[in-house]
């Protein structure tokens, strides 16, 4: 229940709001719960197995993705009700709402007994945070702005597309992250990354000219 519901919990603890809250949906908490059993405890692996089967995980994980669109709608929502000028704080709200298991990864590990203190979302952030964050930043700029002209239907169902269109391209043609190439570009245009591997290479000809140097006079 941590790791479905982390999302509204994490974002509830920095809202000042019943960090349990999101316990109180008895439906929800039966289909989370009716799934983890089926997945783990029915005979022979039945449950785990027919999850497993490819048509089933596309059109689980589409509808999971569809899911994932809809909470950072509310969590954008809900923290412009509460900070209506504050952007930083919908992003946030959002971006917890939409991969809040992937923070309380550390702390559910640790409760399993498996410690892994490098393995933090904010140092190393997943596709998923990424996307959230960028569907966040989306959903506030239609919101609060006048940048996006589209109609607020129309927005909603191209971030649910997007997700849904990379998360079904992870599973069938394993591209997991599709933002890594635009991060090395800029990384490598805006953050240094050129000027250390020229560093690195003029060090590297300084050095060989020295041990020439240095082998000629001996």
């Amino acid at each position: 229940m941590l790791v479905v519901f982390a999302g509204g919990m994490v974002a509830n603890g920095l809202l000042g709001e019943p960090i349990l809250a999101p316990l109180k949906n008895t439906p929800q908490l039966l289909v989370a719960t009716a799934c983890w059993y089926i997945v783990f405890y029915t005979p022979f692996d039945i449950g785990y197995k027919v999850a497993k089967f490819l048509p089933v995980k596309l059109v689980a994980s589409a509808m999971k993705e569809i899911y994932r669109a809809k909470k950072i709608h509310d969590g954008v929502t809900h923290a412009a009700k509460l900070y209506p000028n504050a952007f930083i704080i919908m992003i946030i709200i959002g971006t917890l709402k939409g991969n809040g298991a992937g923070f309380t990864k550390l702390l559910e590990r640790l409760i399993r007994g498996v410690w892994t203190p490098t393995a933090m979302e904010f140092l190393q952030p997943s596709f998923y945070t990424k996307a959230s964050l960028i569907a966040s930043i989306i959903f506030v700029l239609d919101k609060k702005t006048d940048l996006i002209s589209a109609p607020h239907a129309l927005v909603y169902f191209g971030i649910v597309i997007f997700l849904v269109y990379f998360k079904l391209s992870s599973i069938l043609l394993g591209i997991h992250d599709p933002f890594v190439p635009f991060e090395n570009l800029s990384c490598a245009l805006f953050f240094g990354g050129i000027w250390d591997s020229l560093a690195k290479i003029l060090g590297r000809g300084q050095a060989k000219e020295e041990a020439k140097d240095a082998k000629k006079s001996n």
